[in-house]
């Protein structure tokens, strides 16, 4: 049954990742990384599979042996970042709300920014 549980969880997370790949705001990576994680505790076939995808394992690889992120993923994060606060600030969102999410979004972007370069070319 927990087995289950931990597939249907990386199917989920699969499949927001690959609707993350067309919707700007919706991170892929993270997603990614949350079913390779789930598939490795159900199912090493589809940790496998999905590892070894051509499109979508690079990310998940780089992450595994470096901690590193695509510096095209980093732009694209850093563009969605502003996208949202911008946003925000179209919307005229008090300003308690623009302070705590220019605080969680300053913090998320030093992470991502803060993590290195995969050595070998990679995808987002």
């Amino acid at each position: 049954m927990v087995r289950v549980l931990w597939m249907a969880a990386g199917g989920l997370a699969l499949l927001l990742g690959v609707v993350g790949i067309a919707l700007p705001l919706l991170p892929t990576t993270p997603f990614l990384l949350l079913a390779a994680f789930c598939f490795a505790r159900s199912s090493p076939r589809l940790e496998r599979w999905l590892i070894e995808h051509p499109r979508l394992g690079p990310p998940i690889r780089d992450w595994r042996a470096e901690g590193a992120i695509a510096p095209r993923a980093k732009a694209l994060a850093m563009l969605a970042v502003a996208a949202t606060f911008g946003l925000s600030l179209a919307l005229h969102l008090p300003p308690r709300v623009l302070w705590i999410q220019a605080a969680t979004l300053g913090a998320v972007s030093f992470f991502i920014l803060s993590r290195p370069n995969p050595r070998r070319g990679s995808g987002p």
